[in-house]
């Protein structure tokens, strides 16, 4: 599956991630794991997008 599958079910502003939609503000991902760089999560920003993956060249 490519960058122009649109998953409406998942939402998503980061463009420079390989795994966005070039279509529109989509994940192309059908799945993506959601985890947290802190041993007690207590605010939005200690969450993290495990499905990151970084556009070559970027």
């Amino acid at each position: 599956m490519g960058s122009e599958f649109a998953n409406k079910h998942i939402g998503c502003t980061i463009h420079n991630c390989a795994n966005h939609c070039c279509c529109g503000d989509y994940c192309s991902l059908d799945k993506i794991e959601v985890g947290t760089h802190e041993a007690n999560p207590s605010v939005v920003q200690c969450t993290d997008c495990l499905s990151f993956k970084a556009k070559p060249g970027v």
